[in-house]
């Protein structure tokens, strides 16, 4: 049971009272202060509560860092300086820091560096630990000394083994949702914004990106200075050290990656200033000055982070073709909703992700044509169709608005925010019209520009700017069924796909016993390839999957998202023919996507689950810890020690 803490009460009750005041009179000071760009839009949104940090937004709060770090490979650890500039809105005697796998050496405040008292305060699961700083009621400057330790979850320590070009030892960070706290002592929560600075000490040999300016060539020192102009939330501050190159794809895009990548990928997404000029001519303009994006090695668990002005990006959306560039269209769109409207918390993960679904269809309709994009709407629909039934159409996480109660959010944020959030969006458009709805979210993003966006502020502002009081407009887009309530409303979008219906005709013809070959598979994309084998039937004999994969080489695709598609039924049919490349596929891949529909197909039986508990021993120490947690439940952890020390 959680009591309420009366002193934090009435600092709150304080905080309102000077809200007005504060807003207005502080705005040029903070800017004076830290020089930002958008920081004068930055507010808190007080009426959403975020239950995954311990600090306290309302009563004092951190407006800007400077970090000033080393990062040492042979121990695995990043030590240094984070300096924070703080508001200290109700006069308290305290500050509230998030921290998780880190250890405090000495707390100070002010610019003369006087010694104050902290500790590290209880620990809870997903949070860690709090960190309690005694400050005065004039401090405006917080530096705490800290190093991190080596199993800090943020922290993917990679071995030059683990690279592509295997010549130099790695390392990314990833902090989303709650994991920056692991590497920076910091407020940990998407409703609290700040800019930063960072001064960053790595060995010579190596270069340092962040989610800030960059530098585009190696320093000579191993000394790299950052800037992030525009507040951000913690989740969004992002590193990588490594052995890697730039390449320019436009006056403000580029790309880094390893040596032997480097120009691959400035091949695939050199679409990168088409896809800005699409979403500016819609939604707004660019605000973060440069996109660019850095291609990680294959054990990034995911398809792409948003990390403004610096998109981490998967190895595995190089296909050669650029046909799954709608991977970096989600993460470009990430630069309006996100980045520049945040959610608040967790638990309105929706306000990221829906929008940002939305927006990326809206850039491959522009580049691609609608008939492309309808195809990506479909697939979508057939994954969130998949989620719900998993899940049961009645569960409570298949809200938009979730209550996450304490779970881990990394585990319980789904494809329902992404996909049923996109569906939403399409009903407001359909209902209201493109063109008046385009207008509503790009005064959307400029109004609220650089602040937080919880789900009832959002519904409150679209009721109020958009529908109007109309009441048969509010009754056709059904907001409450949306937002509040399960599974798929009954106005829920009909999603058809002419360029599908093609492929069901193929998928018909082929389980009738025609020929693969005479499907006309040739100048498929691979939408169309994921469609057919995700209804192909579950049982399929020996010979079909033979003749299948020797008219494709399925086996052996480059594709990524074809082969992990195409795995799923080599084991489900026990075509053993093509387990070594199963094999090294998971061994290679890093991707969470991938990873745990194969491991959990994997999983079902018992000659399999010993084959892919084998493959686990090996690939493992590949894997990101996001990842390894998620397969280690698959598999099952007693079952994983026991195998994995034969």
């Amino acid at each position: 049971m959680c009591i309420p803490n009366l002193a934090r009460i009435s600092h709150s009750l304080i905080y309102i009272l000077l809200l007005g005041i504060l807003v207005s009179c502080n705005q040029e000071d903070d800017q004076r202060k830290v020089g930002s760009e958008g920081m004068e839009n930055a507010e808190y949104n007080m009426d959403a509560i975020d239950q995954y940090t311990y600090a306290r937004p309302g009563e004092a709060v951190v407006t800007h860092l400077d970090l000033d770090i080393k990062v040492n490979f042979a121990n695995k650890k990043i030590s240094g300086k984070a300096t924070y500039q703080i508001t200290n809105h109700a006069e308290v005697n305290k500050i509230f820091f998030d921290t998780k796998q880190i250890d405090i050496e000495s707390v100070t405040i002010g610019e003369e560096g006087k010694e104050t008292e902290f500790a590290l305060v209880g620990y809870k699961d997903f949070m860690g630990r709090k960190l309690e700083i005694a400050i005065d009621p004039e401090t405006e400057v917080v530096n705490i000394y800290y190093s991190t330790r080596p199993e800090a979850i943020a922290l993917q320590w990679l071995s030059p083994q683990q690279t592509v070009e295997k010549g130099q030892p790695f390392l990314y960070t990833q902090s989303e949702p709650t994991y920056a706290r692991s590497w920076i002592p910091t407020q940990d929560s998407p409703g609290i914004r700040f800019t930063y600075s960072a001064r960053v000490e790595v060995p010579k040999e190596l270069m340092v990106v962040m989610s800030a300016s960059n530098p585009q060539e190696k320093s000579a020192n191993g000394i790299y200075n950052f800037e992030m102009k525009q507040p951000i939330p913690g989740y969004l501050i992002a590193l990588a050290v490594g052995d890697f190159r730039f390449k320019a794809t436009g006056p403000r895009s580029g790309v880094y990656a390893e040596a032997s990548v480097v120009d691959a990928a400035a091949q695939e997404f050199g679409e990168l200033e088409e896809m800005m000029d699409a979403v500016e001519k819609l939604y707004g303009p660019y605000r973060w000055e440069r996109y660019d994006l850095i291609v990680l090695p294959p054990s990034f668990p995911f398809g792409g982070m948003e990390n403004p002005r610096l998109t981490f990006a998967t190895p595995t959306i190089i296909a050669g073709d650029r046909s799954l560039v709608s991977v970096v269209a989600h993460e470009l769109s990430h630069s309006w909703s996100g980045n520049l409207v945040t959610s608040a918390t967790w638990n309105d993960f929706w306000i990221n992700e829906g929008f940002t679904v939305y927006l990326e269809r809206r850039i491959m309709e522009e580049l691609y044509g609608a008939s492309y994009t309808r195809m990506l709407r479909l697939i979508g629909y057939q994954d969130l169709e998949s989620t719900i039934e998993l899940m049961g159409e009645t569960n409570a996480d298949t809200h938009l608005k979730l209550q996450l109660d304490g779970r881990d959010p990394d585990e319980a944020l789904t494809d329902i925010a992404y996909e049923k959030g996109a569906l939403f969006l399409q009903v407001v458009e359909e209902a209201v019209g493109r063109e008046r709805w385009d207008d509503y979210l790009k005064n959307y993003f400029d109004k609220f520009a650089f602040q937080s966006m919880s789900t009832e502020k959002f519904l409150d502002h679209m009721r109020e700017t958009l529908i109007k009081g109309d009441a048969a407009l509010a009754k056709q887009i059904n907001i409450d069924a949306w937002v509040y309530g399960p599974g798929l409303p009954d106005n829920c979008p009909v999603v058809k796909s002419e360029r599908f219906e093609v492929v069901d005709e193929a998928v018909v013809k082929w389980t009738s016993g025609e020929n693969a070959e005479t499907l006309g598979a040739g100048e498929w994309t691979t939408h169309e390839w994921l469609h057919f084998l995700r209804h192909l039937p579950n049982e399929i004999s020996v010979e079909r999957m033979t003749e299948l994969d020797q008219s494709f080489k399925l086996s052996n695709s480059q594709n990524s998202e074809i082969i992990a598609a195409w795995f799923i039924h080599v084991i489900k049919n026990n075509y053993e023919v093509a387990y070594d490349e199963l094999e090294e596929f998971l061994v290679k891949v890093g991707r969470r996507k991938f990873l745990a529909p194969l491991y959990k197909e994997l999983a079902k039986t018992e000659a399999n689950k010993k084959v892919g508990i084998a493959i686990y021993k090996k690939a493992r120490l590949n894997y990101h810890q996001i990842s390894t947690v998620t397969i280690d439940g698959i598999l099952g952890w007693e079952d994983i020690r026991y195998l994995m020390h034969d």
